[in-house]
């Protein structure tokens, strides 16, 4: 069936740009929805910034269930995406099933990483009635197989392969598409291609919006911050004073 909020990120592609940020528990949720953030999502990103865990790899089913509970319970007027976490759509059956479980947990709307190569799970879970947020450029659960995070675009072949794996998604029904970590030039090619919202993080200005991990934004991510991220606040030296500051205080 028909989703009014994907159907609104979709329509802003050409008229305002889209902000869209993830979120991992109630309070995060309701206060980035009263801030009017049109796109939420529960991303995977959770297993290094609220886990511990080295990569995103790691993440569960039943961990994504919790978070996106979590979230859900704010019953935020943005769209509510969350992140099929790494391996659990293998096929289109599982894809499907962990979709909706998802969708069960409380969210409104998948990603899952890849192009042709998952496009029969993103045509089935299209066909299942739950919009479908792409993700092309590095995919953060391959960051084993690929030996580390790289910028994708830098060759021929790779620009071509990225834009037609943008179209296929687009055909297959996704509403939007992350592209992160691709090359800016390519970026602003795939958004003039296609006739779905790009949203990047780590790719250049020129997309139809931009995503970023919250506490990335923050300054409040353990261990590291990309350098796509411009900290706006000083916020984890705030909390620290706070802290030594009620030390002093007993």
């Amino acid at each position: 069936m028909p989703s009014p909020k994907a159907n609104a990120i979709r329509a802003m592609k050409g008229r305002e740009k889209i902000a869209a940020l993830t979120v991992y528990d109630f309070a995060m949720a309701q206060m980035l929805d009263q801030l009017g953030v049109p796109l939420l999502l529960v991303g995977d990103s959770l297993g290094m910034v609220v886990l511990g865990y080295e990569d995103t790899t790691h993440v569960t089913m039943a961990e994504m269930e919790h978070h996106v509970r979590a979230a859900a319970r704010a019953k935020p007027r943005a769209l509510l995406a969350a992140d099929l976490p790494f391996q659990s759509y293998e096929t289109t059956t599982q894809a499907v099933q962990s979709a909706q479980r998802l969708i069960a947990a409380g969210a409104e709307a998948v990603k899952a990483e890849g192009g042709k190569d998952i496009l029969p799970q993103v045509q089935a879970i299209v066909a299942a009635g739950i919009p479908f947020l792409g993700h092309l450029g590095m995919l953060p659960q391959h960051v084993r197989e690929e030996g580390g995070y790289h910028i994708k675009g830098k060759t021929v072949p790779e620009r071509e392969h990225l834009l037609q794996e943008a179209k296929t998604l687009e055909a297959a029904g996704a509403f939007a598409i992350v592209l992160e970590l691709v090359t800016p030039p390519v970026a602003r090619e795939i958004s003039e291609n296609i006739s779905i919202p790009t949203i990047g993080i780590g790719s250049g200005k020129q997309c139809d919006g931009q995503i970023l991990v919250t506490t990335d934004l923050w300054g409040t991510s353990p261990n590291y911050i990309p350098k796509h991220v411009k900290a706006r606040l000083e916020i984890p030296e705030h909390m620290r004073s706070a802290v030594a500051e009620w030390k002093k205080s007993l």
